[in-house]
């Protein structure tokens, strides 16, 4: 696929990239969950963790600081729900120890990051 030249402002964004990856690992990561949760946490988690970059590039698009610092607001209860549904998913045991732990530092590491930048517009 060819290199677009021009880019969206929240392509360039860390959190922005950053929450992209992790959907895409929590998805893949989710699909060898058992087939009876695919309605319940496995559609829950990847709604979440889906959502994490929506309402950052929904909320970038806006002319209004407050009407971008209420989107990322979202995108950080967003990775809350993300944790939680990797806390269930970890006491089901779908998810061993290890991957538990990488994906729960993700989170922490990107929420801190999505604080830090919504505490930089004002």
């Amino acid at each position: 696929m060819e290199e677009l030249k021009h880019k969206f402002k929240f392509e360039k964004l860390r959190i922005w990239n950053d929450s992209m990856d992790l959907a895409e690992n929590i998805h893949q990561s989710s699909s060898k969950f058992p087939k009876d949760e695919m309605y319940n946490l496995i559609s829950q988690i990847r709604r979440a963790s889906d959502s994490i970059a929506l309402n950052i590039s929904e909320g970038a698009i806006l002319q209004s600081n407050p009407e971008y610092r209420r989107f990322l607001g979202y995108s950080i209860r967003s990775i809350a729900e993300v944790v939680t549904c990797l806390h269930k998913a970890h006491r089901r045991k779908y998810l061993d120890k290890e991957e538990f732990n990488c994906f729960y530092k993700r989170c922490f590491d990107l929420m801190n990051m999505t604080i830090a930048f919504r505490k930089k517009i004002n």
